[in-house]
């Protein structure tokens, strides 16, 4: 049934609900290889080729929308993350602490969907990189292998990073090159501070339009984050509401606490270009 899904997805993207049936369950990989803890102080993971990249190409527009210029992109900087990705997928997990982990599994995840968005520029949404007919997006395609063990996006977020660390802020950090995505942050994320990092993304979210808004009849309208991923955030709307509730801003939690249903969910899809906004 998964998998009819799937295939029917791109006919039924207004429906989020059934959306949510077709993404991959939060499964844990065989094995502890790639997220078992190593004690402090760890192994240090030099994310400085990444920061680099993310501070020359990554800027806001008008609308607080982090933009990646693409299209900017030089050899020589391409070069320098392809080299950058090398070096992560040479890394042991085991030997990260979980903070060091988890800043790992970011920046992986982050850099190489900037780096297929990359392999296929120009396209207008990441959904347009198939591998066939019926696919929906990059997000099943073999792309690293770390320690030993060969992985898709789809491997890293819904089977290493859901599963594992118990933390619904990631869908704050994870980035899919949509403009209604959280923004991709302009610089490495590091595990000295993951915490603070999480919470300002958190935030951010919350208070812009792409995450809580309310339309033109007053009704509430939410990201389809929060119904794609509602087990990471409650049981159930209400408590995804009340949480909700827990990070907006006065003017935005006043006006939540008089709505008690989500009217719609939304997404945009189209890619995070520089040359979009």
């Amino acid at each position: 049934m998964r998998y009819l899904l799937i295939l029917l997805l791109p006919l039924l993207t207004a429906c989020a609900s059934v959306e949510r049936l077709a993404l991959p369950a939060p499964e844990a990989l065989p094995g502890r290889t790639l997220t078992s803890y190593a004690p402090p102080p760890g192994q240090r993971v030099d994310h400085r080729d990444w920061t680099a990249f993310l501070s020359r190409y990554v800027a806001p527009d008008a609308q607080g929308v982090n933009r990646v210029a693409y299209g900017q992109v030089t050899q020589a900087d391409r070069a320098r993350l392809d080299g950058y990705l090398t070096d992560l997928q040479a890394v042991d997990p085991m030997q990260l602490t979980r903070n060091q982990q988890l800043a790992y599994w970011i920046n992986l995840y982050n850099a190489v969907t900037v780096d297929v968005v990359l392999d296929n520029y120009p396209v207008a949404s990441i959904r347009d990189i198939k591998d066939g007919p019926l696919s929906i997006g990059p997000w099943n395609r073999t792309l690293v292998e770390v320690a030993g063990q060969q992985l898709s996006l789809n491997d890293i977020e819904h089977r290493i990073i859901r599963p594992t660390y118990d933390e619904p802020r990631i869908h704050y950090a994870l980035n899919c090159a949509a403009v209604g995505c959280p923004n991709l942050m302009g610089r490495a994320w590091q595990a000295k501070t993951l915490e603070q990092d999480f919470a300002a993304a958190e935030h951010a979210y919350v208070n812009d339009p792409r995450g809580v808004r309310f339309n033109e009849r007053g009704g509430l309208v939410l990201s389809k984050i929060y119904i794609w991923f509602r087990e990471d955030f409650g049981p159930n709307e209400q408590a995804v509401l009340a949480y909700i509730r827990t990070v907006a801003d006065p003017n935005l939690r006043a006006r939540l606490q008089q709505t008690q249903r989500v009217r719609a969910y939304d997404y945009d899809w189209r890619l995070n270009d520089a040359t979009g906004s």
